[in-house]
């Protein structure tokens, strides 16, 4: 099967979004559904502001071994409603901790993680619910093994902004040597930013990427169309919001066969991808999220295999950090006015 630079690379993951952008909105939910019998999780929580949903079901020293679905969303707190649409739906479908005789008994976990995007349409009060979870599940169990996964303002990152510059999500991944898949989503959404306000480059795209230095005059331009955006947004009461109130999450997978503990430090040392495209990154007003999945069964035979996966993901979430930013596009409307960094420097950056 061919790979698509994304997190469906991990075999046997599948992502789907849903999202309204009508009448006020500028918001969505994105699901990661694990494969049949679900997939070891572990979570690393470092900003200061989280809105959270089961992830202490992940603490190694806990029972659930297996989750069969994460769910980034945007709608702060009232958005992890979303994840009720999702348990439901896995219900039906008899996926779950079994919990009685009869096969139907199940409980579903479902780790969820919720982002800042209040107001950004332009209506406080348009948020996911657990329909819009049920919309980005079933998107998910619809879309074909190994498919491309949707980028820029789709889903969680509709209504994501970071630094000023809309904000969205981006996937990438990476093939070890080893033949182990690592690979990560990330819903940018930051209090920081992702420019480097000396060039205008990408943070993220110093680390192994081609690296895109706009013209001396074309970002003193972006500067200057930026701080205007920023002062229009401030102006416009639905999308004010002070201090500026964010969270960046991400999933981070691979088809190594990992314990809760080795999950953990996976998860842990992917957060470093993170501190490499934003900065500012974990302020007491951002809610950074990274969980990670196993959902494979290749052994790790050694260390160097178990240190290159570490070292991968925390790569494959740098460039999706990026990938993210280059595929968002502008908006404007009562709830501020969001450049993309396309709109800023143009397709070539």
């Amino acid at each position: 099967m061919d790979r698509v630079d994304a997190l469906t690379d991990v075999a046997g993951l599948r992502v789907g979004h849903a999202q309204r952008t009508a009448n006020g909105a500028l918001t969505g939910t994105t699901v990661v559904l694990a494969p049949e019998g679900g997939a070891v999780a572990a979570v690393d929580v470092r900003g200061g502001g989280p809105g959270t949903r089961e992830t202490d079901a992940l603490d190694p020293r806990n029972l659930v071994r297996r989750i069969d679905a994460v769910v980034l969303t945007g709608g702060s707190a009232f958005g992890l409603d979303a994840a009720s649409g999702v348990t439901a739906w896995l219900e039906e479908q008899g996926r779950g901790v079994p919990v009685g005789p009869d096969p139907a008994q199940v409980v579903p976990v479902v780790p969820a993680a919720c982002l800042f995007d209040l107001g950004r349409g332009g209506d406080w009060r348009a948020r996911p619910d657990a329909a819009l979870g049920r919309a980005a599940v079933q998107a998910a169990a619809d879309s074909a093994p190994g498919a491309p996964v949707a980028q820029g303002s789709v889903g969680a990152g509709t209504g994501a902004v970071a630094g000023g510059l809309r904000g969205g999500v981006g996937s990438a991944s990476v093939l070890l040597d080893s033949g182990v898949t690592v690979a990560a989503l990330a819903v940018v959404n930051a209090a920081g930013s992702v420019v480097d306000p000396e060039t205008g480059a990408l943070y993220g795209s110093l680390y192994g990427g081609r690296v895109r230095y706009p013209e001396p005059a074309a970002h003193e331009s972006a500067v200057r169309r930026l701080a205007r955006a920023r002062a229009e947004t401030a102006g416009r009461t639905a999308g004010v919001v002070h201090p500026p109130l964010n969270t960046t999450l991400a999933v981070v997978a691979t088809d190594a066969l990992l314990d809760k503990a080795q999950a953990q430090k996976l998860a842990g040392t992917a957060h470093d991808g993170l501190a490499r495209a934003v900065r500012p990154v974990h302020l007491l007003t951002d809610g950074d999220t990274v969980f990670a999945l196993s959902a494979g069964r290749r052994p790790v035979v050694d260390l160097e295999v178990f240190n290159g996966v570490l070292a991968a993901g925390a790569d494959a979430l740098t460039r999706a950090v990026v990938k993210a930013v280059l595929a968002a596009e502008g908006a404007e409307g009562p709830g501020g006015v969001f450049p993309s960094y396309r709109d800023l420097y143009g397709a070539t950056g």
